[in-house]
């Protein structure tokens, strides 16, 4: 590839990718500076600076990976959150986004250089075919796990439906390692998790993907159910360590519990990209007093739930500051050549608050008593402390949080706070939103 092969690439590039902004965000308006001799300029900088880092580096390079690495260079210059997804990411935040993939349904992580089994899914090919928490997996296929990365390993592992796997386990109390042959089937992913305390429905809710809102509803029907509509006290719902997900279904989120108004709104770069996001009428909770829980941990989606809920007076925020991340990343797919992540807007909440680079301030702050090997976990980043990050318009920025929780009910301050509160226990020291007053209008 000689010198005006490489400029003429690098041109064409800059010139498809304005085109692809002009789909997305219905044309742009093309700088006349763009048009102009500095923007070549710079374009035969970067060619002359390919050319020669292909012909006179130490080692041979991988032009293709030069390049991928250049826009992404380029795209995270902007801020921490925009970036290039070539084919491999682009697939990998499509199955996280779905919540649904082909493979075995055990969560794992990595130990000692093999995979570590955190726990089987239940009803899943992994649980029914015998595989426990704790059990090691070696080989895949035959294959030794050893030197892969647990990225590599999952991948081995997922695959088409209806295909067989064997792996390799090592299993305390057994003398020798034996191998299971499991067949994979569709698994989804478990967003949404409830249980009863009490007359207390708690939700925990993990991620923002394509099944969130479905779940959220089959989790409050079935609550309601198992505790009853008279006797039922309230909603705890947990966002806490939640990164947040999809727009669509942290709106779809928040519309289950506000009886109409705006949820959220987006500001992009021109007037014209402004986006106001409003309930329908009905309160699928029967106007049930609700407290949601955050962290430094909760961010993104999580914090469009908890911010609507607070400026409609619908729900108590408890905990701790939540990460600050108001931004909204659009993915604008490049064909088999991966996608762009592009952060294209900041949201407000119904108040018009920005939460970027701030977040969520709780209504009750509850921190929890982290055990003497916890003390010294530092504490999250938020936002605010993320080099790059974009500025809060209102230039009110404030750090992150801690984002410990604890594995025992019995030491999560936080949620038994909660549960106190819903009981009437807390009434002296706290409050519990009234249904339908409005912050805005106070």
């Amino acid at each position: 590839m000689n010198k005006s092969v490489v400029a003429g690439f690098a041109v064409g590039t800059f010139l498809s990718v304005l085109a692809v902004f002009g789909m997305q965000q219905g044309g742009l308006d093309i700088p006349a500076h763009a048009e102009g001799s500095d923007t070549f300029r710079q374009l035969d900088l970067f060619a002359d600076v390919f050319e020669r880092v292909r012909a006179d580096y130490v080692e041979p390079v991988d032009d293709s990976k030069l390049v991928e690495n250049a826009i992404n260079g380029m795209l995270t210059s902007l801020d921490p959150h925009s970036s290039y997804m070539n084919p491999k990411h682009f697939r990998d935040m499509q199955v996280q986004t779905r919540g649904e993939f082909g493979g075995l349904g055990i969560e794992v992580t990595m130990e000692n250089g093999v995979v570590k089994v955190v726990t089987p899914i239940d009803d899943t090919p992994a649980s029914r075919a015998g595989i426990r928490p704790n059990d090691y997996i070696t080989h895949i296929d035959g294959k030794a796990i050893m030197g892969m990365t647990l990225s590599d390993a999952v991948d081995k592992m997922r695959g088409p439906v209806n295909t067989a796997v064997k792996l390799t386990v090592v299993r305390k109390g057994k003398d020798e390692p034996f191998d299971v042959s499991i067949t994979r089937d569709i698994i989804t992913i478990k967003s949404v998790k409830y249980r009863r305390e009490g007359d207390i429905a708690y939700i925990r809710i993990t991620s923002f993907n394509e099944q969130t809102s479905d779940l959220l509803d089959e989790a409050v029907t079935d609550l309601r159910q198992q505790i009853g509509k008279a006797k039922l006290k309230g909603y705890i719902i947990d966002l806490r360590n939640n990164p947040g997900g999809l727009l669509d279904q942290a709106i779809a989120v928040g519309d289950s519990f506000i009886n109409g108004g705006e949820i959220v709104s987006t500001r992009g770069r021109h007037p014209q990209d402004t986006q106001r996001y409003n309930a329908h009428s009905g309160d699928e909770t029967g106007n049930k007093p609700v407290v949601v829980l955050v962290n430094g941990g909760s961010a993104s989606a999580s914090e469009i739930v908890a911010g609507a809920l607070q400026d409609h007076r619908r729900a108590t925020i408890l905990g701790t500051r939540s990460f600050g991340k108001g931004s909204v990343q659009t993915i604008i797919p490049l064909g088999s050549d991966g996608a762009l992540r592009l952060t294209t807007a900041r949201y407000y909440t119904p108040s018009g608050r920005s939460i970027q680079a701030k977040g969520i301030e709780p209504d009750i702050q509850v921190r929890q008593n982290p055990p003497e090997d916890k003390k010294k976990l530092p504490m999250i980043r938020g936002e605010a402390e993320l080099p790059g990050h974009l500025a809060n318009p209102d230039g009110d920025e404030e750090s992150g949080s801690d984002s410990y929780v604890p594995q025992d009910k019995a030491d999560d301050t936080q949620l038994l706070y909660a549960i106190d509160l819903l009981n009437g226990k807390r009434q002296d020291k706290a409050f519990i939103r009234v249904p339908g007053q409005s912050a805005m209008a106070n």
